[in-house]
Parts: C-alpha cells; sequence; structure tokens
C-alpha cells in the first residue's frame, strides 16, 4: 500500500469518525498542564521517628507529658483508695498502752463493719481519733464488778491487760446490754483510758475502721 493510499483511507476515516453521531472527539491537555504536575508532585510525609530525630526537644516533651499523665492517675488512685478503703492514723494517746504506743502508726481498713470482741478499732472521741478494743457487740451485756469485767454474766480473762477494770465514778451505770448495731469498747491501759465506762456503746456506723497493721516507729 503506497503513502497517498493510506493518507486517503486516514482522511476517509476521519471523514467517518466525524460523522457518527453520539461520538465527541478527545481533547488531550496542553503539555503545560503536565510540566506543572510535575512541578507540584506532593513531598511524602515524615514518620514519627524521623519527626522526633530531627525534633529531640519535641520528643522529651512528649515523654515529660506521658510521665505526668501516668503519675498523676497513681496518685489520684492511691488518695481514692485510702480515703475509702483504707486509712492511716498516728497515735498520740496512751490509752492502749502496751499493745499500741504514742508514735504507732496504724493502718486500718474500712469497710469491714463486723465487729468481735478482741478487735482493734479506731473511733472520734471529743473530735480525737483513738484506738480501742471491741469488749462485746449487739445482745451483750456488760457488768464491771468488784471480781472484774463481766460479759454475760462470765469473768473474763484478758491476755495482754496488766491492769485491773473498773468503774468509773463519774461514768455510766452498769449493767448495760447493747443493742444492734452495737459495740462496747475499752482501752488496754484500764486505770486511765477513756472509753465506754465513759461513753457508753459505740455505734458500729461511727467507727472508722478495724486495725490491720500496726506500725511500731519507736524500738520500745
Amino acid at each position: 500500500m503506497n503513502e497517498n493510499s493510506q493518507s486517503a483511507i486516514f482522511e476517509k476515516s476521519d471523514l467517518i469518525f466525524e460523522e457518527i453521531p453520539g461520538i465527541i472527539p478527545m481533547n488531550f491537555p496542553p503539555e503545560d498542564f503536565y510540566k506543572s504536575l510535575r512541578k507540584n508532585k506532593k513531598i511524602p510525609r515524615k514518620n514519627s521517628s524521623e519527626t522526633a530525630a530531627a525534633n529531640p526537644g519535641v520528643s522529651v516533651r512528649k515523654e515529660f507529658g506521658s510521665l505526668a499523665i501516668k503519675i498523676t492517675a497513681i496518685i489520684s488512685m492511691a488518695m481514692l483508695i485510702f480515703t475509702f478503703v483504707y486509712g492511716f492514723h498516728y497515735n498520740i494517746e496512751p490509752g492502749m498502752n502496751p499493745s499500741v504506743k504514742d508514735g504507732d502508726l496504724i493502718l486500718f481498713y474500712r469497710l469491714d463493719k463486723k465487729y468481735r470482741a478482741g478487735d482493734l478499732v479506731i473511733l472520734t472521741y471529743q473530735g480525737q481519733k483513738q484506738v480501742r478494743r471491741v469488749i462485746a457487740t449487739a445482745g451483750d451485756t456488760v457488768d464491771i464488778l468488784e471480781e472484774g469485767l463481766m460479759i454475760n454474766g462470765a469473768l473474763q480473762q484478758e491476755s495482754g491487760v496488766y491492769q485491773q477494770t473498773q468503774r468509773y465514778a463519774e461514768g455510766i451505770e452498769f449493767p448495760l446490754t447493747l443493742g444492734e448495731g452495737q459495740i462496747f469498747v475499752l482501752g488496754d491501759a484500764r486505770e486511765t483510758a477513756t472509753d465506754s465506762r465513759m461513753y457508753g456503746s459505740v455505734n458500729a456506723g461511727d467507727i472508722s475502721g478495724k486495725v490491720i497493721t500496726i506500725l511500731r516507729r519507736r524500738n520500745f
């Protein structure tokens, strides 16, 4: 096929193409369009490690910020625990000698409200916290006679108590029967302790907590 015949075919094809209805000739963008694309190519983003390497100050600030958040969370959790679950009491009065001494640090548990004879509890009397021993609970009858402390008619033999239990002249009347939710407490220093012999029975709901650990801060 010679050049003249090829040219004729192309011309004829063009004519045929233009005559086909519904076909729109394609118009390609000018060369300047592609040049502008090449100039405005997207710059790839740097990852976090590259940014940190380029800006060490930013990385250090982020680490300190994260550490500060963690420390704040730990402190907040500790405050919640020692506000609603546990508590500390620094003992400054001698009413529980020799079991609890002046200067002892006491850890107590707030949530256990079931008390038994022998438990050590924290309560508040006239604005001052004190540690006392539970002697009797709801339904028990407490009496103090010349023979000593009587619970439900039985004379009590208490280990760790070295002083005789006596009534106080300005104290409450005996015998005393405890009602529902009440406890009777005494200090181990029976001759001088301010306890239920003075202020009567104590409502269990008014107790701050039960002693679970005594930390002796003085070596005596």
